[in-house]
């Protein structure tokens, strides 16, 4: 069974996320803490330039759900933290590249006046569900090859 994304009728209906999503039972919860605007060498990627951090930030949590064998789809919800004056419109276009648009995470942004690390100015949490289909007979939904379970 996939994640179920949830946008009631009597809500408004968002091209950029989902109102609510249902995880089904036996998904490992992936908690991603916050990334910011550094490679693997811990450089900086485009201090000054919310659109390139926010494009990076976004690069660092594929990265995460990479390693678990997790891709975009399997995003539950982003929790986006961006500091007071930033260009929002700029921030959400270079998230939404990102995205699966066929399967879109909830989404809460936050203005803060400053983040932890000087230089930031966005950061960006995520949670994920990861269903590994290969689990399906143990978790007694048939066999793996079972259209039902998926």
């Amino acid at each position: 069974m996939a994640l179920q994304r949830i946008n009631p009728a009597s809500l408004e209906r968002s091209p950029y996320y989902s109102q609510a999503t249902l995880v089904p039972a036996g998904a490992s919860m992936l908690y991603i803490g916050g990334q910011i605007a550094v490679d693997g060498s811990g450089a900086w990627i485009g201090l000054g330039d919310e659109a390139a951090q926010t494009s990076q930030a976004m690069k660092n949590v594929l990265a995460c759900l990479a390693q678990v064998g997790a891709v975009a789809a399997d995003l539950v919800s982003l929790e986006i933290k961006v500091v007071d004056g930033v260009d929002l419109a700029l921030c959400q276009r270079a998230a939404s590249g990102y995205l699966d648009i066929t399967s879109l995470p909830l989404i809460s942004v936050s203005i803060v006046e400053r983040l932890a690390r000087r230089g930031s100015l966005v950061e960006i949490s995520a949670v994920a569900a990861v269903i590994d289909a290969s689990d399906s007979a143990w978790l007694g939904r048939g066999g793996v090859n079972d259209p039902s379970w998926f």
